[in-house]
């Protein structure tokens, strides 16, 4: 006998066998700009995490911790939303990034 399922094996059409969420789904690799959070200029207004559409921003006590590179896509709205005289957060091409880490380690 094959291996190969038949059809009887497949899946009905337009059912869901197991929910999914977000958070079983590392969607940041999809990412050729990432965005550096920088806790020193960072007044921890919350605009970026309140208009993250992918949650990516951790928050813990009011206070911005870092982002989420496994959900972040990044669209860039944290660093566009995130008040003139702060830029707490700045947009780095990935390749730019990995250099950046290769010369820091």
């Amino acid at each position: 006998m094959s291996s190969a399922q038949g059809w009887r094996d497949l899946t009905v059409g337009g059912i869901i066998p197991t929910p999914g969420t977000a958070r079983s789904y590392e969607t940041g690799d999809w990412r050729n700009v990432r965005p550096l959070h920088s806790k020193e200029k960072c007044i921890n207004c919350l605009i970026c995490w309140l208009y993250c559409p992918d949650a990516a921003i951790v928050v813990k006590d009011g206070k911005v911790l870092g982002i989420d590179y496994a959900h972040c896509k990044g669209c860039g709205i944290c660093a566009r939303e995130c008040p003139d005289k702060v830029h707490a957060i700045e947009m780095v091409n990935e390749a730019e990034w990995e250099e950046m880490k290769d010369n820091k380690e």
